[in-house]
């Protein structure tokens, strides 16, 4: 794990679960268009919350690449999912600015619902096919840029599932924030 303190805001790079993050307020979903049940992230968080989150989210969705929405967290150890649409690597365009997008509209939401601590898998880098080294720079480069701007989150941990992910997260984060603690 490596961890940062950048303008009051910890930053945390972890392996592990997203749906398994019971000391964050909320875990974000690389959620699909229509909010629902899918694979990789999309399908761990649905299957841990229950079918409450699928219905909660139906008159939400579609969403947009770059968008996200906010809901309860049902059967999760949270107070809410964000969920977040990523765009398709090669496909939606300008896909940096998409993805950055993401980050920023979650971290807005969580200021907005008085969250604490948000919890962030490396959204478009699974099936939606974003290399994963430009994935954590656009995601961690965000996230740093907007703990200046943060007044309640004070907590944001990204979490990778696989080793490869954590490593190329870890040594992002590491060059982006210095080497703090």
């Amino acid at each position: 794990m490596t961890s940062r303190n950048v303008h009051g805001v910890t930053v945390e790079c972890v392996r592990g679960d997203i749906a398994d993050q019971p000391d964050m307020d909320a875990v974000v979903n690389a959620a699909n268009a229509e909010l629902r049940i899918g694979g990789g992230v999309a399908g761990a968080i649905h299957r841990a919350a229950g079918s409450g989150l699928e219905e909660e989210c139906r008159p939400l969705a579609p969403i947009r690449p770059g968008q996200a929405v906010i809901t309860g967290a049902h059967d999760l150890p949270n107070r809410h999912v964000i969920h977040c649409l990523g765009p398709v690597y090669g496909s939606d365009e300008p896909a940096d600015e998409l993805l950055a997008s993401c980050y920023r509209n979650a971290l807005s939401l969580a200021e907005q619902n008085g969250l604490r601590s948000v919890a962030f898998p490396a959204i478009s880098a699974g099936v939606f096919g974003y290399p994963i080294e430009p994935a954590a720079e656009i995601a961690l480069r965000t996230v740093i840029e907007e703990a200046e701007r943060l007044s309640g989150v004070g907590h944001v941990r990204f979490v990778l599932f696989g080793e490869g992910d954590f490593e190329v997260f870890d040594r992002t984060l590491r060059k982006l924030a210095g080497a703090g603690d």
